[in-house]
């Protein structure tokens, strides 16, 4: 596309409204990822009518006539072979679309787009208990709840819930808890009825502000693990030049869930073998300092000599 062109698009996007703009934005993810558009479409998603879905898809073909073209046998546009997707997409909300559906459902109702498989969650929270945490978060309040941990057996807690955090296999929340005086991350799975204290004040050293792994950032270069008998499929799949990392950016508090989840390699010589090791933390020194970089496989605490061995 010649840059004029671009600029053209550029200037008529930005004289169109919010909610023109996510209407745009749909037609042109139809075209790009799905290859046809239907009025139809348009007023399903944004319960239009007909008219209104007109003027939409006017207004796409205005801001970029060569991205469609109109098949008259079944009145469906298709992209043309010159079709530039007209606003960014991102990918992990394209895959999100594409798997789930664009969540015009309810419950159990949302449809993958494509035909696709995702793994199945062995973990999730109650939503009785869900709900009550993240109101939490959103107003900045404690909760009282049961709690088993493996360490302490059943107790009762008071939290200070911070943040819903997804580390693969399992949910957890970060919080503070005020019966260690200290923050730290609880599964909801072992929770037993939460219950919002209003009343309760929340001082500021419970807050997310007062937490410094949560606050602390680490860049982590990730490069393909020296010993990897295809380092250029390794580079494929992660975009990288030769000679090129990965570089991460990633909270303290998770950063050894993280790279679990990765499976990369963080022993200082690189000895962890297997296919599932694809990555290696060029410099595992990064992780000093970080409350669970045990977690991490292969990483060797350069205070103790030990290795934690890989999970």
């Amino acid at each position: 596309m010649d840059e004029a062109t671009m600029q053209s698009r550029a200037s008529a996007l930005a004289a169109v409204t919010r909610t023109q703009l996510e209407r745009l934005s749909h037609i042109d993810f139809k075209l790009y990822f799905l290859g046809e558009l239907r009025r139809a479409d348009v007023t399903d998603r944004f319960g239009k009518g007909p008219a209104a879905a007109t003027r939409d898809i006017a207004l796409y073909r205005k801001i970029a006539p060569e991205n469609l073209t109109l098949d008259n046998s079944d009145k469906v546009y298709r992209p043309s072979p010159e079709f530039v997707p007209l606003l960014d997409h991102s990918p992990a909300r394209v895959l999100t679309a594409l798997s789930q559906g664009f969540g015009e459902g309810h419950g159990e109702q949302f449809e993958a787009m494509v035909r696709c498989e995702i793994p199945i969650t062995l973990s999730l929270p109650k939503m009785s208990v869900l709900a009550p945490l993240a109101r939490a978060i959103n107003r900045g309040k404690a909760v009282r709840t049961g709690y088993t941990s493996v360490e302490s057996g059943q107790t009762q807690r008071e939290l200070v819930p911070l943040a819903l955090v997804d580390i693969g296999n399992r949910w957890h929340i970060r919080a503070f808890d005020r019966l260690r005086g200290e923050f730290r991350d609880f599964v909801p799975t072992r929770m037993e009825n939460p219950v919002l204290l209003e009343d309760s004040l929340v001082k500021r050293e419970e807050t997310a502000e007062a937490d410094v792994q949560w606050s602390r950032i680490i860049e982590l270069e990730l490069v393909p693990h020296p010993d990897h008998t295809r380092p250029e499929v390794v580079r494929m799949d992660y975009g990288l030049a030769p000679g090129e990392a990965l570089k991460v950016r990633v909270r303290a508090a998770n950063a050894g869930y993280m790279l679990r989840r990765w499976s990369v390699d963080c022993s200082p010589d690189h000895r962890l073998r297997g296919p599932e090791y694809a990555l290696w933390l060029r410099d595992p020194l990064s992780l000093y300092g970080a409350s669970n970089a045990q977690l991490a496989p292969g990483y060797k605490d350069p205070k103790s000599n030990r290795e934690i061995k890989a999970m």
